[in-house]
Formats: C-alpha cells, sequence, structure tokens
C-alpha cells in the first residue's frame, strides 16, 4: 500500500499563489510513475489539472491553468508540486494528488489518491 500526504492547501485572495505538495511513502517494492493533480468544485467532476511523467520530462496541463500553474517532482523524495499562481476564483475547488505505482510484488500497477486539500480563492 501506498500512503500519500498532501499539504499547502488554504484561502488566497485572487492574485495570490499557493503551493500544494503530495509526499509518497510505501513499500520499497513499489515504484511510481506519472503523478498528477486533480480538482473537485462542488456540483462538478473531478478533472484533471496537471500531469508529470516519471522523468519528468513530459509535463500536460488543463487549458485553463496554462501559464498560471506548474507541476514538477522530486524524485528522491517522492514527492509532486503544484505551484499555483495568478489564483482566481473558479480555481476554488478541492485538491487531490494521484500516482501511478508498479509493485513488482504484483507485477502489476495501480493508481493511489491522496486525502485531498481545500484551495478556496476569494473575489
Amino acid at each position: 500500500q501506498v500512503q500519500l500526504v498532501e499539504s499547502g492547501g488554504g484561502l488566497v485572495q485572487a492574485g495570490g499563489s499557493l503551493r500544494l505538495s503530495c509526499a509518497a511513502s510505501g513499500s520499497r517494492f513499489f515504484s511510481i510513475q506519472a503523478m498528477g493533480w486533480y480538482r473537485q468544485a462542488p456540483g462538478k467532476r473531478r478533472e484533471l489539472v496537471a500531469a508529470i511523467s516519471s522523468g519528468g520530462g513530459n509535463r500536460n496541463y488543463a487549458d485553463s491553468v496554462k501559464g498560471r500553474f506548474t507541476i514538477s517532482r522530486d524524485n528522491a523524495k517522492n514527492t509532486v508540486y503544484l505551484q499555483m499562481n495568478s489564483l482566481k476564483p473558479e480555481d476554488t475547488a478541492v485538491y487531490y494528488c494521484n500516482i501511478g505505482v508498479w509493485s513488482s510484488v504484483i507485477a502489476g500497477s495501480f493508481d493511489s489518491w491522496g486525502q485531498g486539500t481545500q484551495v478556496t480563492v476569494s473575489s
């Protein structure tokens, strides 16, 4: 089993910045693959915000956050970050980290989700 611990959410005024972190821990038989951030606003479906490949060379962003958010990772710390700048009220949501894990025990892969962290942007 992989444990994910998120931090960094909070309340910020429009135009402000926040940095989310998600640290993964677990068995030495696991290998972390792609990592990403999703968000879910009240009454809306969960959507992908940003994703980063295992080596960090490929990054994808939702159109709504391009140019404002940056995803990064530190493989030595098994941690993924989401730097959010120029925040808007429509960015208000619960943000979840998601990681792909390869398990040598089961010779297969699975997804693991964080517990979610609230981001609220006031106008």
